[in-house]
């Protein structure tokens, strides 16, 4: 079963909104944005899917299922496999996601 992995932005700068969506529309993906409040939770869960997010702004801290945490702030990427247990807190300054499903074949 493939891990999850994490891409870290490469520059300094944040990514525009449009250069995030342009990677998902590269790779045949069909995204959603998304927004929540400072502090906001998601309870642990998984997806029969796999689950790919960028944080476009602010920040979000996801925990696995293996106890390992994952911090992701503007640019980061996050792929997470079918079945990857995960929960997460919104950071204190809100968070903007662009979330995309990729069907395994």
């Amino acid at each position: 079963m493939p891990e999850p992995s994490v891409k870290r932005w490469p520059n300094p700068q944040p990514p525009a909104d449009h250069t995030l969506e342009s990677v998902f529309t590269a790779e045949g993906l069909s995204s959603s944005w998304w927004s929540n409040g400072p502090g906001d939770r998601y309870a642990s869960h998984s997806h029969t899917y796999h689950k790919v997010l960028y944080c476009a702004r602010g920040s979000i801290r996801f925990t696995l299922g293996t106890g390992e945490t994952i911090e992701l702030g503007p640019g980061d990427r996050l792929d997470l496999p079918p079945g990857t247990l995960h929960s997460a807190v919104v950071g204190p300054g809100g968070v903007t996601c662009l979330e995309a499903t990729r069907h395994e074949m």
